[in-house]
């Protein structure tokens, strides 16, 4: 089984095989697969599957010169927002897809941070990893994780942002806005679908396709501090217009200087160890492998290793 909604991947119709075939036909697979299960919302694992599948078609959009550009201008203003608020020394990108907004926003920063980005899809950050070495930038880790879970301590990262990665997990905003703010240290910074600022055609479609709502709202009614929200008129596509939404959660910086792990098991909370393949919890008894230098730091990923502590011995 694959998780919370039941899907099976050795099913004919729903194995990656099969899937693949579909998504190159040009289904969409997120609405075959909330269809094929009777949901309304998208689960991680459906995410999961359509990420997977899209995996190379962010890198591959920059080779349009409109697409390129409207990147550059959108990653100025990440770059610009996160420079106004602080002097981070630690930025994380939640749900970095290929990293194509992370490493543009590396660059526009500069080489004074230590950057972050995880996603739920390895395929994805597979790609981004690559793509970051031909731009180049340096200093970036990249990993898998679930924004519901992300694998990363308590107040660990100065800056963390999101660009539309909120965005498909509509009804799991409150998990999500508490899983982030955890995280962040100092800021949380959210450009993503701004709903109620939309037009009547785009709302429908955000509803159809299972978007987040109402990001302003709940992080207030969780009580957190909203410092600005802003509609942005400029879009790549305007069925799907951004909203800035800024968070302040504390002035002190981060606990993980840039040159500390960062890293914690997703389950426990506690710091990981690194052992020869993969990154182990002494606490949850967990280990995450690490798969073509892809850290994969999602507790479905985890294998139960409760004599690795004692065989591979102490830090």
């Amino acid at each position: 089984m694959l998780g919370e909604n039941n899907i099976e991947s050795n099913a004919g119709d729903l194995a990656p095989a099969h899937l693949v075939k579909l998504y190159n036909s040009g289904v969409n697979i997120s609405q075959y697969l909330r269809s094929r299960h009777g949901v309304e919302q998208n689960s991680s694992e459906i995410i999961e599957l359509a990420y997977e599948l899209q995996a190379g078609s962010y890198v591959q959009r920059l080779e349009d010169p409109a697409v390129y550009e409207f990147q550059q201008g959108y990653t100025d203003r990440i770059a610009r927002e996160i420079a106004a608020l602080c002097a981070p020394v630690s930025v994380l990108e939640a749900g970095v897809g290929e990293a194509t907004t992370l490493g543009f926003v590396a660059r526009k920063l500069g080489v004074g941070p230590a950057y972050h980005g995880f996603d739920l899809s390895w395929s994805r950050v597979a790609t981004g990893r690559k793509w970051l070495r031909s731009l180049p930038v340096g200093n970036v880790s990249l990993c898998t994780g679930d924004l519901a879970a992300m694998p990363y301590a308590d107040d660990s990262i100065d800056v963390v942002y999101t660009s539309h990665s909120i965005e498909p997990n509509g009804g799991r905003e409150a998990q999500i806005l508490t899983e982030l703010h955890r995280v962040a240290a100092r800021y949380l910074v959210l450009f993503e679908p701004d709903y109620e600022n939309a037009s009547p055609e785009a709302q429908a479609r955000m509803r159809e396709h299972g978007y987040c709502v109402d990001l302003v709202g709940t992080a207030q009614r969780l009580g957190m501090e909203v410092v600005r929200h802003e509609f942005l008129p400029a879009s790549i596509n305007p069925l799907n217009p951004t909203g800035l939404t800024i968070i302040r959660k504390s002035d002190r910086p981060a606990r993980a200087a840039p040159a500390e792990a960062v890293y914690a098991c997703p389950v426990a909370r506690t710091p990981l160890r690194r052992v020869e393949g993969a990154y182990f919890s002494p606490d949850s008894l967990l280990a995450y492998p690490v798969i073509d230098g892809v850290p994969c730091l999602r507790e479905k990923q985890a294998i139960v290793c409760c004599k690795l502590k004692d065989i591979a011995g102490p830090a």
